[in-house]
């Protein structure tokens, strides 16, 4: 049976990888738009600054977020002073934190979903008469659907897993920011507590191959939908 604590790092770990993905899918879904759609002076430099967290240190990139999203950070003083809003010791951090880790991933499987648009047909959607806006929604994203599909699924998998940034930016707090793996570490830590970190790893294995399943199979349903397979 599991503890009152393991129920209260597997329910904080749905709970942050879920808003994480929630509020990255919409700009993910424009940040790959405009890396397939649009070209700028910059847009490579753009690319690569998307895709650091993939390369950075989990460290480094909780200690980027708390110098800049922190009470005492540049943005994170300037939310709190006029809206009471911080993201410090909070699990809205551990959110945060799981999301820009996260973010790569996702926009990497939808831009790849976008780029095999066949853009022709957007192109005969608004030689009919239809505007940028209604083709993008009833065009470009039921047709790359799977891609978001995976993107939002490895998105919600990788912040599952999501240790370094978390522990840097909002620390280790029981029932606040302790997710699955802050959880295991301070079990690892614990004289006589081995069992309840192997029951959290199983549990984390678990978790992340039941969303690589659901992602497979929503992939292929998709592609039924469009008829591609």
């Amino acid at each position: 049976m599991l503890s009152a604590y393991e129920w209260e790092a597997i329910y904080l770990s749905l709970k942050v990888s879920s808003v994480a993905v929630v509020f990255s899918l919409p700009l993910g879904i424009l940040v790959a738009w405009i890396l397939v759609r649009c070209n700028f002076p910059g847009k490579t430099l753009l690319d690569s600054i998307i895709h650091l967290p993939l390369v950075l240190p989990p460290v480094v990139v909780g200690y980027l977020l708390l110098i800049s999203m922190g009470r005492r950070g540049f943005i994170g003083e300037w939310l709190y002073n006029w809206f009471g809003f911080s993201f410090t010791f909070s699990w809205r951090g551990a959110a945060l934190a799981s999301a820009v880790v996260a973010f790569p991933l996702m926009v990497r499987a939808i831009r790849l979903a976008l780029e095999a648009v066949d853009r022709k047909l957007e192109q005969a959607a608004r030689t009919l008469g239809a505007n940028p806006l209604r083709v993008f929604f009833t065009i470009t994203i039921p047709l790359s659907l799977p891609g978001i599909i995976v993107g939002t699924v490895l998105a919600f998998a990788r912040s599952l897993g999501e240790f370094g940034a978390t522990i840097t930016f909002v620390s280790n707090i029981p029932g606040e920011t302790q997710t699955i793996p802050l959880a295991m570490y301070t079990l690892i830590e614990t004289p006589g507590a081995e069992v309840g970190a192997a029951r959290l790893c199983i549990i984390a294995i678990v978790l992340a191959l039941i969303s690589l399943l659901i992602s497979e199979w929503l992939t292929r349903w998709g592609k039924k939908r469009l008829g591609v397979a």
